[in-house]
């Protein structure tokens, strides 16, 4: 009988140590290829590429956005964004440049008061709760100056009671958008004003009943030869009705054709406005329909 193995120990290599992350160093230095002889053929075995550790709690971080250069397009319609809250005006502002619109800033509305002469522009993006001078007051004294009666004023504002939207309403704003702001929506709703105010069809008509005269060339109200000067809402409002002098209009209807869906308004916002053109051009031009809306009188 053969005599019985005994086993024998085999030593265990310890363990390779644990690393975190392992990431090969692009464009090594090259080293020379270690040739073994086997048999009648020659085996060629390359070097292996040196490594870098990695420690796991490096972080990494995105790179942040490149900033959007202004646009140096001279018909690029022009925009002033007035808040006091840094972060809101950086979005607007590079949401706004990467349209192609021109945009200059001012933290509060006595500021604003210095900028708008200066830079012009076409509309105002204007926050309500600001230091030194708010916006209902800012967008009063915009519209004292005859430069400003015709530009587009929206509010951009956190304060979505009735009573300041009526406010803002009464100061002479166009438009009135609640807070937290979406860029995508906002950006729809300038493109918007931007196709009505350079359309050929709708700026080329002139209305004329009663001795009330509507040029909408010149977004301007002639009452008896006498310049009438609107906001844009409210001339929209008014050359709307006097299109179909015949047709009575709901205040949901009205919101939809001169609002728009793309902010949320109060029907109230129609009445404000209503009152406001017919303090301006007369109360009989705009009749009210009791529990149906309003319609444009022909009569004298």
């Amino acid at each position: 009988m053969p005599p019985r193995r005994l086993p024998v120990a085999v030593p265990v290599p310890a363990p390779p140590p644990i690393v975190d992350f392992v990431w090969p160093i692009p464009g090594p230095a090259p080293r020379k290829e270690a040739v073994r002889p086997v048999g009648n053929e020659t085996i060629i075995r390359r070097p292996r590429r040196p490594a870098v550790l990695l420690s796991s709690r490096i972080l990494f971080y995105p790179k942040p956005p490149r900033s959007v250069q202004p646009t140096a397009n001279p018909n690029a319609y022009k925009i002033l964004v007035v808040d006091d809250d840094p972060d809101i005006v950086e979005l607007l502002e590079y949401n706004l440049r990467k349209e192609g619109y021109e945009v200059a800033s001012a933290p509060d509305g006595r500021k604003a008061l210095e900028v708008a002469p200066q830079f012009g522009p076409d509309i105002i993006l204007l926050d309500v709760m600001m230091p030194n001078l708010d916006g209902i007051a800012a967008c009063r004294q915009l519209r004292e100056q005859p430069k400003f009666k015709d530009t587009y004023i929206i509010f951009l504002t956190a304060r979505a009671e009735e009573f300041s939207e009526v406010a803002a309403f009464d100061a002479g704003a166009d438009d009135f958008i609640a807070k937290p702001i979406k860029p995508r929506a906002l950006l729809s709703r300038l493109a918007a004003f931007v196709r009505r105010d350079k359309d050929p069809q709708q700026t080329s008509d002139t209305i004329e009943i009663n001795g009330l005269k509507i040029d909408r060339t010149g977004f301007a109200v002639y009452q008896d030869g006498r310049k009438i000067s609107l906001p844009k809402k409210e001339f929209e409002l008014l050359a709307f009705l006097a299109a179909s002098p015949h047709k009575v209009f709901g205040r949901d209807e009205l919101l939809q054709n001169i609002w728009g869906n793309d902010v949320f308004v109060l029907a109230r916002t129609v009445d404000v406005h209503v009152r406001k053109v017919r303090e301006k051009v007369g109360d009989h031009h705009i009749q009210t329909i009791k529990g149906v809306g309003y319609k444009f009188n022909t009569d004298n």
